[in-house]
């Protein structure tokens, strides 16, 4: 079994706002709401987490407006541009059957019919209602819509062998 990251990227910080040290932050998180809770967050520098106190955060459109503890100019806010922030896994709210995303890459994938692995998941993306897995195989990649019609099981290997277990359908796996 894969031991999991106690920190997961939540937000990245991607424009100042205002001359105070206000940042605008591109959501990571499930919801921006979910961004603009956090307390904490981190900054990976230096091969180590830095701890970075919310003072306050607030969502306006898709995006969180936030200020952190010990950034009050603008100087310092534009240092923080295009950095990516990362939120404790205990800090973050995960409803029951669901998973991270980084807890899912690089899974193997395996036909729940055959138990044939199909491949390695890859990376997950968010075009629409649900996400869509996209998956490498040895002759490239294919994706697989998120939808219980297609996952069947996630598995991190407690009662059977680890994997993204999926129901593939004809034409599903053509590149």
């Amino acid at each position: 079994m894969r031991e999991k990251q106690a920190f997961l990227e939540c937000g990245q910080v991607v424009n100042t706002h205002g001359v105070k040290g206000a940042v605008r932050l591109a959501n990571r998180c499930d919801t921006p709401a979910v961004l603009a809770s956090l307390k904490t967050m981190y900054l990976f520098e230096n091969g180590t987490y830095r701890t970075m106190p919310v003072l306050h955060a607030s969502i306006q459109k898709n995006m969180v407006l936030a200020t952190f503890e010990g950034i009050d100019t603008l100087e310092a806010a534009v240092a923080l541009r295009d950095k990516v922030l990362y939120a404790k896994r205990e800090d973050l709210p995960l409803p029951e059957g669901s998973h991270f995303v980084a807890d899912l890459l690089g899974l193997p994938v395996i036909d729940a019919d055959t138990n044939e692995k199909c491949g390695t998941l890859e990376d997950v993306t968010f075009p629409g209602a649900h996400p869509v897995y996209v998956v490498r195989d040895g002759e490239g990649t294919f994706m697989i819509p998120a939808v219980p019609a297609f996952i069947m099981d996630i598995s991190f290997g407690q009662e059977k062998p680890e994997g993204i277990y999926v129901h593939l359908i004809e034409g599903m796996r053509e590149i």
